[in-house]
């Protein structure tokens, strides 16, 4: 791997009282910088093609970076006159970035370019961008443009708008102390009775994940899960019905159908109908296997409760756990004695280094939006190769879910990338599915920094297409499944690691509940296009219909989930991406020796092929690069096909 050693980090201010003016300084004073280098451009193009290239791509780097900041801040910054700084600050970057597309003066000069005298690096980039361009509707009429200009800004607000409801609606439950039983100790002690004798219980992941897996309390659990639902309620109810509207009016404009078909073109699907043949097809695919697992959850849930005629997402986490603990004999709580935080998150630093040749200084007095964060510096061979934060606790006012976000996208020889890992864990004990969850953000932000070396803006970090982008993450997911890779930082608070044969265990239990879980993806991924290619007058009318045509388990009464289903925002149509990667990360898997998962000869090469192309390749022909072939989905339906090992 090549690395730069004259380059430096980001310096982020240190004064906490900086923060506005350095966020002005790096998206205002960016954003200008835009607007006179396209000027500049246009008033002497250089006769050069690959300099008419070069011109824009330093324009597009520059409005990256602006985005890039602007972005995270609005999103983990503690304080909220800053996160609405950088939500501005987004707005006006769009609003340039549309400016920027819908130039017809600018497409014309990449329009003339002589395509015969550029590398393949620099083809593509001009074949890229001017599909992006004309798909941004730079060949329509003035009124046309004009009301896409219009549309855009809309569709940045509202979809801010619906982020922030989500990001800011922490509801609350009151219980009785008697119904925390079945809790962990820790998490019983970490919510100490009222002077009410009453006890709180919020809606955010450290208190519901935990409250829905261990709660004995029937009653508790449907009340947490009814909140949990309703985060956002009804606010984002009548935000998405805009933001829908305007998507299908955006697609229509440009000559598409609808939305889907406008999202899918620059994706490895292809078309929007491909979509809903996909949902069909998993969904089809998943019916034997979800159901037998989904009857052995109602037949427990009788065991309990005799009456029962059928069992929903109140019961189910509650009883997956039961019937994993009965019989696969894998207790979640004992489990998670082997996963504390900072044990975790070392651990995750060494694997994740032997696999890819990496190296992680953490730098001390570093300075960062919050205390929580921790910064490293990432090295291969001695070189600096970028930095990452890591914000891994919840607070108020932040990212309530779990993703990676860019603060720098690197260039090889001007700037090394940085990103940042934003997720909402507890501080000390965690749910091995927790550790899953690190290990696949990880993934993402390991791969924004081993492709931050290119020249070219658009081929840096996370810039496949957006039905691969998963399938990294999926991919490093297994390594967290894996008794010879846990057992170097999963240990108890004896140092005991544990056990490869509870690991064992854990993977056959992992595998129960598949089917099903399967099933409710391809609802969430219905949602996700149905509502975007037909929506209907009542939303939540319409997802309660999604739910029974692809869950298996029924509609909650009184609930609302697409309020708070923050993948509406970013994935739009295209929540489907999250099992088309799976797909491909079986595929990708099957190249690595699952008895040497630490072989660096095959993860060094999948690192080289496929993580630090970036988007120089489409993503089929780096899979093929790795694989040898194309890729298929005969691994992948291997695994689901596969039955767990029940016993009993």
């Amino acid at each position: 791997m090549t690395h730069a050693t004259d380059l430096v980090p980001l310096e982020l201010p240190s004064d906490p009282t900086g923060w506005s003016d350095w966020l002005r300084s790096r998206c205002d004073d960016n954003l200008d910088l835009v607007r006179t280098r396209v000027a500049d451009l246009k008033r002497q193009p250089p006769s050069e093609p690959h300099a008419v290239l070069s011109g824009w791509n330093d324009i597009m780097a520059v409005l990256r970076s602006a985005s890039s900041v602007a972005g995270l801040m609005s999103q983990v910054h503690p304080e909220e006159e800053i996160r609405t700084q950088a939500e501005a600050a987004q707005q006006e970057t769009s609003r340039l970035s549309t400016d920027v597309s819908l130039d017809r003066e600018l497409y014309d000069l990449l329009s003339r370019v002589d395509a015969s005298t550029l590398d393949a690096g620099a083809d593509k980039v001009l074949s890229d961008t001017l599909r992006d361009i004309r798909r941004a509707g730079v060949d329509k009429d003035e009124s046309t443009r004009t009301r896409l200009r219009a549309i855009s800004d809309e569709e940045t607000l509202l979809e801010q708008e619906f982020s922030k409801g989500i990001r800011d609606s922490v509801l609350e439950v009151s219980l009785d102390p008697s119904q925390l039983g079945g809790l962990p100790l820790d998490f019983v002690a970490g919510h100490p009775t009222g002077d009410d004798g009453r006890v709180i219980v919020t809606t955010d992941y450290p208190d519901a994940y935990p409250f829905l897996s261990f709660a004995a309390d029937a009653a508790a659990r449907r009340d947490v899960m009814l909140a949990f639902n309703n985060r956002a309620w009804p606010q984002n109810d009548a935000v998405l019905t805009q933001l829908l509207a305007l998507r299908a009016e955006h697609a229509r404009l440009l000559g598409f159908d609808g939305w889907p078909d406008y999202d899918a073109e620059i994706k490895m699907i292809g078309r929007g109908a491909a979509i809903a043949a996909f949902i069909d097809e998993i969904a089809t695919a998943a019916e034997e296997s979800g159901r037998r697992d989904r009857a052995v959850l109602l037949d427990r849930l009788k065991v309990d409760h005799p009456e029962a005629t059928d069992i929903d997402r109140a019961d189910t986490t509650y009883y997956a756990e039961v019937v994993r603990r009965e019989r696969f004999d894998v207790d979640a709580q004992q489990v998670r004695t082997y996963f504390d935080f900072a044990k975790v998150r070392a651990g995750l630093l060494d694997v994740t280094g032997r696999l890819f040749g990496l190296s992680y200084t953490l730098v001390p007095g570093a300075t960062t939006w919050h205390e929580d964060v921790a910064a490293y510096d990432v090295h291969a061979e001695g070189g600096l190769l970028g930095r990452i934060y890591l914000d891994l606790h919840p607070r108020e006012g932040k990212y309530k879910h779990a993703a990676q976000f860019d603060l720098v996208a690197g260039m090889r020889g001007r700037q090394l990338p940085e990103g940042a890992l934003v997720c909402n864990f507890p501080r000390g004990l965690m749910e091995h599915r927790d550790v899953v969850t690190l290990f696949h953000e990880f993934g993402h932000l390991v791969h924004h920094v081993l492709a931050g070396r290119h020249d070219w803006s658009r081929f840096s970090g996370v810039a496949t297409e957006w039905d691969f982008v998963e399938a990294p993450s999926q991919l490093l997911e297994e390594w967290a499944w894996h008794s010879d890779v846990l057992r170097t930082f999963a240990t108890d608070e004896s140092g005991e690691p544990i056990p490869a044969a509870l690991v064992d265990r854990m993977r056959a239990a992992n595998e129960f509940g598949k089917g099903y879980q399967a099933r409710t993806q391809m609802f969430y991924a219905a949602v996700s296009y149905w509502l975007h290619h037909r929506r209907g007058d009542d939303l939540t009318a319409q997802v309660r219909d999604l739910q029974s045509t692809y869950d298996l388990f029924p509609f909650i009464e009184g609930t609302h989930f697409h309020a708070s289903f923050g993948h509406l925002g970013g994935y739009s149509s295209a929540y489907y991406t999250y099992m088309w990667s799976l797909v491909v990360a079986k595929d990708l898997f099957s190249a690595f020796d699952p008895a040497d998962l630490m072989d660096t000869e095959v993860s060094h090469r999948y690192r080289d092929q496929v993580l630090a192309a970036g988007g120089s390749k489409d993503a089929a022909d780096l899979v093929a690069d790795f694989l040898g072939r194309p890729y298929n989905a005969d691994a992948f339906n291997r695994w689901l096909a596969a039955a767990p090992g029940l016993a009993g």
